[in-house]
C-alpha cells in the first residue's frame, strides 16, 4: 500500500488490467489488487500471454484461467504462434515487445485505465545492472518506473519497492503455490545470469544490501533525469522531428542529447535500442558532417541533415 500511496497509482473506480504470468510476483499482485477491489471500487481484468517457449506453458495459462474463475474475474489469454518464438535478435527484447503490445491492445479493447505489472525491488536492481553492463546513460540508470505512460497507456507497478523474498513469504503464509518458470533457472538470458551469478557475488564480496543500493540509485537518477528531460523540452519547443541546427548547436551537451532522444521517441514511441554510439553519431552529424548526410537508426528511423534543420524520418 505504501508504494500505491506514494506514487498515487490507483484512483477510486479504476479499471485495471493485471498482467498475470502465474509466477509469484504477478499472482501476489493479483491477490493484493483483489483485496483492494471493494475499498477502491476497482474493476479488474486478467491478461496472460503464453510465450510458447516451454512445452508446459499451456499449463500456466490454465492455472491463470482457474484463478480468474476462482476470483470471478474475466481473463484474456493469447498464445504466440510458434514461429514467432524463433524471432531474430534478442529473445528478451522480442518477448518484452510482444507482452507490451498484447497488454496495450487488451487494455484498449476492454477500455482499462491502467495496466498493473508485478515488477519488484529485485527486478529493479537487476534492470539497473543489466543496462549498466550493456551501456547506458541516465535514462537507463533510472530503471523501471512505478508509474509511466507508454504510447498512451498508463503502466503501474505497485510492488516496485517490495523485495522478492517478501512476496514469496506473502504467498507461503497463505499456502499458495505459484507456477514456476523453468527458464528462470537457466542462464540463457542476461537477466538470469545477473540474478544467479553476479548479484550473489556482489552480496557476498562487496555489499549485502546491493539490491537496495541499486534500487535507491534508480530512484535518485530518475528524479535527476525527469528534471533534465523537462528542461530539454523547455529549451527548444516546436516540431520534435525537425530541429533547428543553429539552436541545437548552442545547447549544453546534456540537454542536446536528451533533445535527440526526445525527437527519436516522437517517431518511434520510445528510445529502446538507441545506444550511446547512436547519439555520438548524431552529434557528429550535427557538428562535423556536410548537409545531406544521413544517420540510420534502429526500427527504420533515419536522421538527415539539411541546410538549416535536423530531420527525423521513418522509412
Amino acid at each position: 500500500m505504501e508504494t500505491i500511496k506514494k506514487y498515487n497509482l490507483i484512483q477510486p473506480g479504476d479499471k485495471i488490467l493485471i498482467g498475470v504470468s502465474g509466477g509469484p510476483d504477478s499472482l501476489a499482485l493479483l491477490l493484493k489488487l483483489f483485496s483492494l477491489k471493494s475499498k477502491f471500487g476497482l474493476t479488474l481484468h486478467i491478461a496472460h500471454l503464453d510465450h510458447g517457449l516451454r512445452k508446459d506453458s499451456g499449463a500456466d495459462a490454465l492455472f491463470v484461467k482457474r484463478w480468474g474463475q476462482k476470483l470471478n474475474l474475466p481473463v484474456t489469454i493469447k498464445q504466440l504462434p510458434y514461429p514467432l518464438v524463433k524471432a531474430k535478435g534478442s529473445l528478451e527484447e522480442f518477448f518484452r515487445e510482444e507482452r507490451l503490445k498484447f497488454f496495450r491492445q487488451t487494455a484498449k479493447t476492454i477500455k482499462a485505465d491502467k495496466i498493473a505489472l508485478g515488477h519488484n525491488l529485485d527486478d529493479q536492481a537487476e534492470t539497473v545492472l543489466m543496462r549498466l553492463l550493456r551501456g547506458t546513460g541516465l535514462s537507463g540508470l533510472s530503471g523501471i518506473s512505478a508509474k509511466r505512460e507508454i504510447r498512451g497507456v498508463v503502466f503501474i507497478r505497485p510492488f516496485l519497492e517490495t523485495p522478492r523474498r517478501q512476496i514469496d513469504k506473502f504467498l507461503k503464509n497463505r499456502g499458495i503455490k505459484p507456477r514456476l518458470d523453468s527458464t528462470n533457472r537457466e542462464d540463457i538470458f542476461l537477466r538470469n545470469k545477473i540474478r544467479h551469478q553476479l548479484i550473489p557475488l556482489l552480496k557476498a564480496k562487496y555489499n549485502i544490501n546491493i539490491l537496495k543500493v541499486l534500487a535507491n540509485l534508480a530512484q535518485s537518477v530518475s528524479y535527476d533525469y525527469e528534471y533534465l528531460d523537462q528542461a530539454a523540452k523547455r529549451a527548444l519547443k516546436g516540431n520534435p522531428s525537425r530541429l533547428n541546427l543553429k539552436k541545437i548547436m548552442k545547447l549544453h551537451p546534456a540537454i542536446l542529447r536528451l533533445k535527440l532522444r526526445q525527437s527519436i521517441s516522437s517517431i518511434q514511441g520510445d528510445t529502446r535500442r538507441i545506444s550511446f554510439q547512436h547519439i555520438k553519431e548524431l552529434e557528429d552529424l550535427i557538428f562535423a558532417r556536410p548537409r545531406g548526410s544521413i544517420v540510420d537508426l534502429p526500427k527504420g528511423i533515419f536522421v538527415q541533415k539539411s541546410r538549416n534543420s535536423l530531420l527525423f524520418l521513418k522509412r
